[in-house]
């Protein structure tokens, strides 16, 4: 299914922050500190969704999601998960596509993303689609390199 932004009446917070919990789990004892999404409930998504881009696939089970936050000059694209199921059919370059289009529909020169720094497969995924590493950082409390900024610039 082609991701498209949630509908005005989208309220399934329930079973998008299911999605997010289910597409995340596999980074449990992976990486340090935890995911933030651990840190989310429905609530808060949807207070999120009021400030960024929602965009979802498939529905009743969502298969996939993404927010996409305006930053300057940048479009930031957070919380991209893809649910068990439906990995490896191309859902997620699909997303990456969407917020290509949406950054030059608002005059954004590049993509931005996080990624944690031990997740190399998902470093690979994100080279393979264009973005280059650009920045590290550590969160608070660590003296090592946590996460990994990469961007991609749309020329």
């Amino acid at each position: 299914m082609t991701p498209r932004p949630a509908a005005a009446n989208f309220n399934d917070w329930a079973g998008l922050h299911r999605l997010i919990i289910d597409s995340f789990a596999y980074m449990d004892g992976i990486i340090d500190p935890p995911s933030s999404a651990h840190r989310l409930t429905p609530a808060t998504l949807a207070d999120k969704a009021s400030a960024e881009h929602l965009y979802l696939s498939g529905s009743d089970p969502l298969s996939g999601c993404a927010f996409f936050a305006e930053r300057p000059g940048a479009l930031y694209i957070g919380k991209l998960a893809i649910a068990p199921h439906a990995q490896g059919r191309g859902l997620g370059r699909a997303f990456i596509q969407q917020a290509e289009t949406l950054a030059r529909r608002l005059s954004l020169a590049k993509l931005q993303l996080e990624t944690r720094i031990e997740l190399t497969g998902n470093h690979a995924a994100f080279a393979a689609m264009g973005f280059v590493r650009t920045a590290e950082k550590a969160h608070a409390g660590f003296d090592r390199t946590t996460s990994i900024t990469m961007e991609k610039p749309l020329v």
